[in-house]
């Protein structure tokens, strides 16, 4: 399918700009992960406790703040006012984190709902099974191990596919793909930082799944380059890589518009287990586009003139 039969834009000469707009863009996600302390950590690497409850009607979150700074669990009092708490999905829901604590009592989680129920018991639904929505709890150690492991993931994934590239292709095409997918992750965890959005295992799943796609969105630009460089030995290398995104211009476009609609369907209706991750995935569909075209081919260019 061609949604486009024949362009002739000049993509490279545009490269000064993109280089701006990428630079502008990191800046502003690294200004805010400074002023943040870092990226927004879920319970996932932190290590804490996240109950989710339902209530059958709307509730008054700064009411549930209210109550919560004093909760008597096995003789001790503990202040939760200051934990995060939110509505999600509608305002029936709220969501509330807590950090991991030392000594923590045991049935810690079930004295917490049992005091959130008591807030509003009204509007605890009839069958309890129903008001526990979610329950979830990680260790700090077991949250440590995963922020190494996660991190290990994304620079193992980099590193093969350096290795993948500088066979199938040569070492300057590893290294503009390279650039490329680097350049996709900063800018999508930036986004997450400005937007203060958690990075969980959800997340760093999508910025495994942004990797592969911006790569075979870049592959399929380089293979079309390959094969123009032999037919067109005596032509510049800008303009070989120019006429190469024109060639698979179409290609491009059908395929990213094709998953952005599905992740976009996700992000709308899928629910607040993946909305994150469905997010993740649709900036990195945008950017992952763009940096294959704007990113990857100019470091290309750079290294064949070196």
């Amino acid at each position: 399918m061609r949604i486009i039969k024949e362009t002739n834009i000049n993509f490279m000469g545009k490269t000064k700009i993109a280089a701006l707009l990428s630079t502008l863009m990191i800046l502003a996600g690294a200004i805010s992960m400074v002023l943040n302390g870092g990226p927004k950590l879920s319970i996932d690497f932190k290590g804490g406790t996240l109950i989710a409850v339902n209530f059958t009607e709307s509730i008054d979150i700064e009411k549930v703040r209210s109550e919560l700074k004093s909760v008597s669990i096995d003789g001790q009092i503990f202040n939760f006012s200051n934990a995060e708490i939110k509505h999600f999905g509608d305002n029936s829901n709220i969501a509330i984190r807590i950090a991991s604590i030392d000594e923590e009592p045991e049935q810690f989680s079930k004295k917490i709902t049992e005091k959130l129920a008591s807030i509003f018991p009204d509007l605890v639904p009839e069958d309890k099974e129903n008001f526990i929505l979610s329950l979830e709890k990680v260790g700090p150690k077991v949250g440590a191990e995963l922020s190494s492991n996660a991190l290990m993931a994304i620079l193992s994934a980099l590193a093969l596919i350096l290795v993948y590239v500088s066979i199938r292709f040569e070492f300057k095409y590893a290294i503009g793909a390279i650039a490329a997918l680097t350049h996709d992750v900063l800018i999508t965890l930036g986004v997450f930082s400005i937007l203060n959005y958690e990075v969980s295992l959800a997340v760093i799943a999508a910025f495994l799944t942004i990797v592969g796609y911006s790569l075979n969105d870049t592959i399929v630009i380089f293979d079309r380059v390959r094969e123009n460089v032999k037919a067109l030995k005596n032509v510049q290398m800008k303009s070989v890589i120019n006429r190469s995104i024109n060639e698979s211009l179409s290609r491009t476009i059908v395929t990213s518009l094709t998953t952005f609609f599905v992740v976009l369907v996700l992000f709308l209706i899928g629910g607040e287990v993946i909305h994150t991750f469905s997010f993740a995935m649709m900036v990195g569909v945008i950017i992952g586009t763009y940096s294959s075209i704007f990113v990857a081919s100019p470091v290309v260019i750079k290294m064949a003139s070196e």
